[in-house]
Formats: structure tokens, C-alpha cells, sequence
């Protein structure tokens, strides 16, 4: 057998070091041991009456060197996504997928303590998650989505596999282990619950955002940056080893959403992780569940349809990420709630004005972390009650309504205290991050998503309106953009074209295949942050049946359905047919239609005409390495409602519909 090749400078791995072990490896082992001091608490009726699962739950505890004595004190469940494995000095041992859950045992581990204090036994499990931006323009990406669902069902599983909690504690930051943890808590039921937001990432103190470094591919590919800055910076951009991106993406996104559902603490999304206030969370998270377990106040009981509508409403006033449109109503199905159509979300963000300029968004950009210092989630929330726009009367996870936890964050010294800290370290004024309506107004601040129907997109498409280019949008707040299709069916190509210099001036990208059948839904940031790169990039649009990352920019228009390869009219495109976009920023109304060929055009009739006679295009195809896993995923969420109604597994669906094949 030949021996490994030394490689980096390291010396050859020799046979005997992995077959053979050190003799003190061996010299003291033993069969058995003196176990635990003491006794189970346990009577009589106990031994009669409760399940041999909860004794012999008793006898692991003491096992595992919990307190006999303490034994029959209630038990809380900690859920986690926790990542990697660090030191005690915070070194890594194990990297984590991303810094999102490199942290998160540290919550874990203080919320335990609060629990032991306030004689509870806690329990802590985890189910990791990925991270979307490790994964762009990788294989990787057509799990991303699908993952989502399965961590909710391991999360529902965990929860269910310790019958005697009282309440159950979801820890959680990134892009899809926090939906799927709220997934999870939502269907808690009778079962009190609290979410506890991992927090952002702080800014660098020079170098540019996670956002902002996700393009030094394409940028170099420009010779827009040397080789020198584009190490520097992306060494630098993470600037404190945990929390979710410094940008309005998924991740920030949900963590607001998790507030706004009433499901986390007042001011605890999107604070600073590692830092003593994100601790804090944990500690008082930890009292509030025990409080909820006193009271008896259940998921059910906070997750409500008010609690959906403030969710809507926040989602829409921050200007989040457009995955939110996927993730909240699968959060809404898992809690039995009707999940948001559509013509919900239009009508929400038609009434509701965007109040926070945060990265990718604007106008100016603030990190999350600035958001967070501004005020968070109850200072938007104290403006949109003075407009009328929440419903203050819905419980939260502090067992007070919503009223009682906003009329406590008007007066707080926290409140003050914060938003002064924020002109000390920044000079930044708090009121230009996180405005009063009429100064959102003043600022051109505009409402955050459109939903383009048209000959292309039949059953709908979503626009983040606010990313298209304001130097484009006219006097009447319309976006028109006409242009000829630039057809790819993978996103490795669309990037080759970009990167190449043949993605012009006025060209519309149609990217298909990349929805749920061709590649699991993927997320095409890859794409978007390349085209930031082109000097004519803000005239360069993007059609896609796939999704966009939240911090993506410009006119991109995702989720188109139906998606190309189950029949949608987007998959009959072909090179230098003219499209046209048309987005109604005033009154987020919009369309994406084929408009003619070449030199021609058509009439709305011919339009409709042509595509419905019209093949599909003979190279759709899913990707050839979509996992099996996905295509399954893809054939379950298509049989229970698809995009729009959140990509869940609706069981009552899929098993009416697979009866009806028997």
C-alpha cells in the first residue's frame, strides 16, 4: 500500500499513525463506573402512572450529571442552528457554513443558564444550515430552498421528541434555518414559544460590505479592481466572526419578520452579534418563555391573522427581501392561518410606505447593525401606529399586546441611550435610517415590491421596485424598459456571457430552467452582482423563473410563473424576441410581455397568438445535476399550491392527489 504524498509542506501521513494507537490510549480503559450520587425523585404514583419514557428520561439526565434533586423541575427545549466548533477563546476548531451560526451556541448557552436559574431544566438540540451566499453559482444552490423545509420538518421532529417540554426556544439568524425554525415554532400550537434572532455582522472599519465583496469576481473580471484589493477586502468584509449579512436580505429580513410576528422580544432582531445586548436577548428570551409556560400562553396565541398583517406590513415598511414572499406563508400554513395570496401583498404594499433606508435599498444604505442602533423593529413600528397601519390589540411573546410593548419602547432609556450612540460612533442622524412617513416621502423612499403580470408571466412574477435605478424612473414613477431576449438555460452560461462582454446595452437576460423543477428555485445573485460590473449594467434587465437574493439590485423580475419547464409561456423566448417591462412605482402594478422580433412588433393579439402557437424551446431541460432530493421536493411543492403559496408539503393535498392515481 503506497503512502500519501506530502503536500503544502506537510509530512506524509504514515500507515501505522491511522491503523495503530499510543499505548495510553488503551492502558486504562474500563467497563465500568460508580455513576451518579444520589437518587431519582421519583413516588410511587410516578412508577404506576407515567410512560418508561419519562423515567427512563430521568435516569439519562442524572446521566448526564443534571442534579437528581433537581430533576422534576420543567423542562424547556433550546433549537438551534448552530454551527462549527469553536475553542473556548472563540478560535475556531471547526469552521461553521457561515458566521450566521458560528455564534449561535453562545445564546444557546446563556439562555440554558437564565433557564437553570429559574429552576428549569433545559435542553439543547440543533439542526445546522446552509448559507446562500457559499453556495451562489454552485451546485449547492438547488438544495438551498428545499432545505428549508426539511430542517422544518427535523426541527418539528426534535420538538416532539421530548414530550415533557413546556415551551421550546428557536435560535436562529440565517437565510433558511430561521424560516424553517419559525416554520416549526408556528406549528407549537397549545405549546409557548419564543424566537431568538442570532443578529447581524458589524461593518469593517474599511473595505466593503458582504454584499458589496460577493462581486470581486466580476468586478476583476472588469479590471475594475487589481487582484491586491480584491484579497484585501474580501478578507476584511465579515468584520466580527458571527451574525447574519450587514445587508436587507433573507436573513435580516426574517429576523424583522420573526419580531413583527410577535414571535422574538421587542428590539432583538438584528442586533450585533457577540455583543453584550445580543447576550442580554437570550437571558430575557430565556424569562419570557418561562413567563408564557406560567400564563399559558401558546404559539397559537400569538401567531394570529393580526400577527400575519404586521408582518405584511413591516416586511413592505423595511423594504425586505422578496424570499419573504416564499417564507412567510409557509410560517402561516405551519400555524393554520390563511397564508397571504398575491393580491395581499400588493394591497399591503400599496397602503404601507417604505420608512427604512437600509442597505441594498438606499437611498444613503445603512448596515443592519446602524438599523438596529436607530431602533429596529419597534421604531418603525411607532410610526406605522400612528399611521394606523398595525394591530396593536395581537399578544406577543412578552405576554403582553403589542400596545403595552410600544407604549414601553417610546419611553425607554434604551431607546434614547441607543439612538445617541448611534450619532456618537457614526454621526448618524437615527430619524434619516429610520424615518417619520413624510420625511420617507421628502427622501424618495418608495414602496417595495410589484407583482408584473402580462403574456410572460401569466400566473405572476415579483419585482423589488425599489432596486430598480431611480435615475430611470420618470416624473410619474414609471420604469419602461424594452429590449431583445438574451436566452440562457443555465445560470453558468448567463455568467459567461456577463462576464465576456456580450450582455449590452438594453438587453433583457432571460434566465430560465432555474425554478423549482429545473433547479430547486435557485437564487441567482451570481448573476445580478456580475451585471453591477458593466458600465451599462442599470440598463441591462433580468427575467428569471428563479428567485433573487435580497441584496440584489436593478430591474429583475423572479419567481415568473408558470416556470419554463411546466409549460410556462416564458419557456417558448427565443433570441432577440423584444420584451417590455413596465413597472408602476405609484401604484405597483406591472407587466412583462413579449412585444415583437427584431425590427418588428406586435399587437397585444399577435403577441398572445404567437405564444400560444409557439414550441417550447427544444434545449429546456432541468440542470443535469439536480439532486434527486430536489425533483422530489419540486413535485411535492408543486402539488401543494408552488410558489405562491410558499413551497410547503401540504399533506392533505399531495395525498388527495396521489389517492386520485390509485
Amino acid at each position: 500500500m503506497s503512502e500519501a504524498k506530502s503536500a503544502g509542506g506537510v509530512s506524509p501521513i504514515q500507515l501505522d499513525s491511522i491503523l495503530e494507537s499510543p499505548v495510553e490510549a488503551w492502558a486504562g480503559i474500563q467497563t465500568h463506573a460508580s455513576g451518579p450520587a444520589g437518587v431519582l425523585p421519583v413516588t410511587p404514583e410516578m412508577l404506576l402512572i407515567e410512560p418508561s419514557g419519562n423515567l427512563f428520561g430521568l435516569t439519562q439526565n442524572a446521566g448526564m450529571g443534571w442534579a437528581p434533586n433537581r430533576l422534576l423541575d420543567p423542562e424547556f427545549l433550546i433549537l438551534s442552528t448552530h454551527g462549527g466548533l469553536r475553542a473556548d477563546d472563540g478560535s475556531p476548531i471547526a469552521l461553521g457554513f457561515h458566521s450566521g451560526h458560528w455564534e449561535v451556541g453562545l445564546l444557546v448557552a446563556e439562555a440554558a443558564r437564565e433557564f437553570k436559574e429559574l429552576r428549569a431544566v433545559p435542553f439543547a438540540g440543533a439542526c445546522t444550515d446552509p448559507c446562500d451566499g457559499r453556495t451562489q453559482g454552485t451546485t449547492g444552490m438547488m438544495d438551498s430552498l428545499p432545505f428549508r423545509n426539511d430542517a422544518a420538518t427535523v426541527l418539528r421532529r426534535l420538538m416532539r421528541s421530548l414530550p415533557t417540554r413546556k415551551g421550546v426556544m428557536g435560535i436562529a439568524t440565517c437565510d433558511k434555518g430561521l424560516p424553517a425554525m419559525m416554520m416549526a415554532l408556528a406549528s407549537a400550537g397549545s405549546l409557548p414559544t419564543v424566537l431568538v434572532p442570532g443578529g447581524v455582522t458589524l461593518l469593517p472599519e474599511s473595505g466593503e460590505d458582504a454584499g458589496k465583496v460577493q462581486t470581486i469576481g466580476a468586478r476583476f473580471a472588469q479590471q475594475q479592481i487589481t487582484l491586491e484589493y480584491a484579497a484585501e477586502v474580501g478578507c476584511r468584509a465579515c468584520a466580527s466572526p458571527g451574525g447574519g449579512c450587514q445587508f436587507l436580505g433573507t436573513a435580516a429580513t426574517a429576523q424583522v419578520v420573526g419580531e413583527a410576528l410577535g414571535l422574538s422580544l421587542p428590539h432583538t432582531a438584528l442586533a450585533p452579534s457577540g455583543q453584550a445586548i445580543w447576550l442580554d436577548a437570550a437571558r430575557r428570551s430565556a424569562r419570557a418563555l418561562r413567563r408564557l409556560e406560567e400564563i399559558q400562553l401558546g404559539s397559537r396565541d400569538v401567531l394570529t391573522a393580526g400577527a400575519l398583517h404586521n408582518a405584511m406590513v413591516l416586511h413592505a415598511a423595511f423594504g425586505g427581501s422578496t424570499n419573504l414572499l416564499i417564507h412567510l406563508p409557509a410560517i402561516a400554513f405551519s400555524a393554520g392561518l390563511k397564508r397571504p395570496s398575491v393580491d395581499d401583498w400588493a394591497a399591503i404594499n400599496r397602503q404601507v410606505p417604505r420608512l427604512v433606508d437600509a442597505l441594498p435599498n438606499g437611498p444613503r444604505g445603512f448596515a443592519t447593525v446602524q438599523v438596529f442602533l436607530a431602533g429596529g423593529v419597534p421604531e418603525v413600528m411607532l410610526h406605522l401606529r400612528a399611521a394606523g397601519l398595525l394591530d396593536t390589540r395581537v399578544r406577543t411573546v412578552s405576554g403582553e399586546t403589542l400596545d403595552t410593548c410600544l407604549d414601553w419602547w417610546q419611553g425607554s432609556e434604551r431607546r434614547h441611550e441607543l439612538r445617541e450612540r448611534l450619532r456618537a460612533i457614526d454621526g448618524i442622524d437615527p430619524d434619516d435610517v429610520i424615518m417619520a412617513p413624510d420625511r420617507a416621502r421628502e427622501r424618495g423612499l418608495t414602496s417595495t415590491v410589484c407583482f408584473p403580470m402580462g403574456n410572460l408571466a401569466p400566473e405572476g412574477s415579483v419585482i423589488k421596485s425599489t432596486a430598480i435605478d431611480p435615475s430611470l424612473v420618470d416624473q410619474n414613477q414609471i420604469y419602461r424598459h424594452r429590449g431583445p431576449a438574451r436566452v440562457f438555460t443555465t445560470e453558468a452560461d448567463a455568467i459567461c456571457a456577463i462576464k465576456n462582454g456580450k450582455i449590452g446595452h438594453g438587453d433583457v437576460i432571460v434566465l430560465i430552467c432555474g425554478g423549482p423543477k429545473g433547479a430547486g428555485m435557485q437564487e441567482i445573485y451570481q448573476v445580478t452582482s456580475a451585471l453591477k460590473a458593466l458600465p451599462d449594467c442599470k440598463h441591462v434587465a433580468v427575467l428569471t423563473d428563479a428567485r433573487f437574493s435580497g441584496v440584489s439590485t436593478g430591474a429583475c423580475v423572479g419567481h415568473i410563473s408558470p416556470e419554463a419547464l411546466a409549460c410556462g409561456p416564458i419557456g417558448k423566448i427565443e433570441e432577440d424576441d423584444q420584451i417590455e417591462i413596465f413597472i408602476d412605482l405609484r401604484n405597483l402594478v406591472g407587466s412583462i410581455s413579449l412585444v415583437g422580433c427584431g425590427e418588428r412588433s406586435f399587437t397585444e393579439e399577435e403577441a398572445s397568438s404567437i405564444l400560444e402557437n409557439r414550441s417550447a424551446r427544444p434545449d429546456l431541460k432541468p440542470h443535469p445535476e439536480l439532486p434527486a432530493d430536489t425533483s422530489l421536493w419540486a413535485a411535492l411543492v408543486q402539488a401543494s399550491g408552488g410558489i405562491w403559496n410558499g413551497c410547503v408539503y401540504d399533506t392533505a393535498a399531495i395525498v388527495a392527489k396521489l389517492e386520485r392515481l390509485v
